[in-house]
């Protein structure tokens, strides 16, 4: 059996009987956040594996990387490798951390991460090294298959990427969208409801969740708008969940 639940944001604790998972999770106190943390990052001991999409402070936290890198000794920090640098500045261990790339995975404790260029917005790479700086993963656990969006619009190819994976047991998207008022602040953006349901749509997930709408005012949507459009769409094709936040969601 395999939980997940829902921390706010991207945020996703996953736990089997045998590892548990903490992926994107935004744990500092910032006054400019909607929702508080649910679990004081100094509280959150016994994970056995950190991801982080992208380099950005609501998905890799780097105050609690710092912490957690010390509470959680032996954990695993999955992470873009473009990232390298940094999470080992955080005090995680070099044998401890994993970078990853594009079509590149990792196994730790029978679950098996692999990592998918996002396009958070634009389709970054380093020309240089081929490094992406942001990435979405597809996280097998337990005959569980789970897909984690990280931040990204659709782009050329990355729905036949998603698909070769199979059938995926549960699905989280961005769909806060993206605009010029936000871009103009440097707040680069996402899918919108609209372009995230249709997405799942043609994936069909079992379980569908969004996120990224509920921490900071100035880069919101509603989840509501979501779901109903799903609903008139692709009626019966998934089942639309809006999870309150700690929320347990069981595949």
């Amino acid at each position: 059996m395999v939980n997940v639940f829902w921390l706010g944001q991207m945020g996703l604790l996953v736990k089997s009987e045998k590892v548990t998972l903490c992926i994107d999770y935004y744990a500092r106190e910032d006054a400019k956040r909607q929702t508080p943390a649910p679990i004081p990052m100094d509280e959150l001991k016994d994970v056995d594996v950190f991801l982080g999409t992208h380099d950005h402070i609501d998905h890799i936290d780097h105050v609690a990387w710092k912490v957690w890198a010390k509470i959680n000794p032996h954990a695993k920090f999955i992470f873009p490798r473009a990232h390298l640098q940094k999470v080992l500045e955080d005090g995680v261990l070099p044998e401890n951390a994993i970078g990853l790339n594009d079509g590149e995975n990792v196994e730790i404790s029978g679950v098996r991460v692999n990592a998918v260029a996002a396009s958070h917005e634009f389709l970054d790479r380093a020309p240089d090294t081929g490094l992406y700086p942001y990435l979405q993963y597809i996280v097998e656990i337990e005959g569980k298959r789970l897909h984690h969006a990280g931040d990204t619009v659709r782009y050329e190819g990355m729905l036949p990427k998603i698909k070769a994976f199979g059938k995926l047991d549960l699905q989280i998207l961005p769909i806060n969208g993206r605009d010029a008022v936000r871009y103009r602040d440097n707040c680069i953006g996402n899918m919108t409801f609209q372009e995230a349901a249709d997405f799942a749509g043609e994936v069909e997930p079992a379980i569908i969740i969004p996120g990224h709408y509920d921490m900071f005012a100035h880069n919101s949507a509603n989840p509501k708008n979501f779901a109903d459009y799903i609903d008139a769409k692709y009626p019966g094709r998934m089942v639309c969940r809006i999870p309150d936040v700690m929320e347990k969601i069981t595949l």
